[in-house]
């Protein structure tokens, strides 16, 4: 049994703290906002996703937040509804796909993706509930992607850096250009942002995930 708390240095700068402060401010204005302002995408949203398949439009799953804390992170449905037990099918049966999931913790053509969730996924719209997250605390509006429980000791050496701040909608690795990377270049990514996060780092991945949505259209 893996345990996911991590102890974290007490010792924080000034300035450290009133990034996080001022962070954590706009995290709240700010998912307020795209709540109440894209109301009527989660609409949409949820009845497309219910009316092409079975299932709930919410998808919850525990992801690692910070300090290790295990959080329940919400999304629009974008796979059918046994993803989970087609991954454990495909991994089985099929050796090129499963060393594929094994280096990068994905599928290039995940066949358990839905024709709805290829576009919400494309604009970026699967990830709008996290919305919810950022005003609960669980998540940043910017930070680094919120990892799976199982994919701890991939992590390492990387791990204690990378839940040393709050995972986030969007981070340095979605807008790097560098999204068909290794799991492990990935995290050593993250492990950086971590370490030298900042309001000015913060503000320009910010502008940069609207562009990369905007190329992505």
């Amino acid at each position: 049994m893996h345990s996911a708390e991590v102890v974290v240095d007490t010792s924080m700068t000034i300035s450290k703290r009133v990034y996080f402060i001022v962070k954590r401010a706009f995290d709240i204005f700010a998912s307020l906002f795209g709540l109440i302002v894209l109301s009527p995408v989660f609409l949409i949203t949820i009845i497309a996703i219910r009316l092409e398949s079975k299932g709930k439009a919410i998808f919850t799953q525990d992801r690692i937040g910070l300090n290790g804390k295990i959080f329940k992170l919400y999304k629009f449905r974008s796979m059918v509804e046994n993803a989970d037990d087609i991954l454990k099918d495909i991994l089985s049966k099929d050796d090129v796909l499963a060393l594929e999931y094994r280096v990068n913790k994905k599928f290039k053509n995940d066949p358990r993706i839905t024709s709805v969730g290829k576009i919400i996924r494309k604009l970026s719209i699967d990830e709008l509930p996290q919305l919810v997250n950022v005003l609960k605390g669980d998540m940043s509006l910017i930070g680094n992607r919120p990892y799976l429980p199982r994919e701890i000791d991939d992590m390492r050496p990387y791990y204690e850096k990378i839940v040393s701040t709050k995972p986030g909608i969007t981070g340095l690795w979605q807008t790097s250009g560098r999204s068909n990377t290794t799991f492990k270049t990935r995290c050593k990514l993250e492990a950086d942002y971590s370490e030298k996060a900042s309001i000015a780092m913060d503000i320009e991945i910010f502008f940069k995930t609207f562009i990369v949505v905007f190329k992505g259209l």
